[in-house]
């Protein structure tokens, strides 16, 4: 059985740049590494993790790159809300004269 199979959501990584192309106001260590492109899309293949795949992109674009995740998450969240912002869209409906349309 295949880690992923065609149609599977995933996310595969390719190399942009690799070690000492990049920009030369990059910082040293920054240099000794390859930028790295993440993308997610559907896989057109069943493929294991760590093989060369090509996905379609929700925009229709094919790209090749090596497997990395099935079913990958956003992990990146905007923490906690802040009580004091919550109010501001209301506030400005009311500043700018026209009332808010949720309430």
């Amino acid at each position: 059985m295949s880690y992923a199979k065609k149609g599977d959501w995933v996310q595969i990584s390719r190399i942009v740049l690799p070690p000492g192309k990049r920009a030369p106001q990059v910082p040293e260590e920054t240099q000794r590494v390859p930028l790295k492109k993440m993308v997610k899309g559907f896989l057109l293949q069943d493929a294991e993790k760590g093989d060369k795949v090509t996905i379609r992109t929700v925009i229709g674009r094919e790209i090749k790159g090596k497997l990395k995740m099935k079913n990958p998450v956003y992990p990146h969240d905007f923490g906690e809300p802040v009580p004091e912002l919550l109010p501001i869209g209301r506030e400005i409906w009311e500043i700018i004269g026209r009332e808010s349309k949720k309430k």
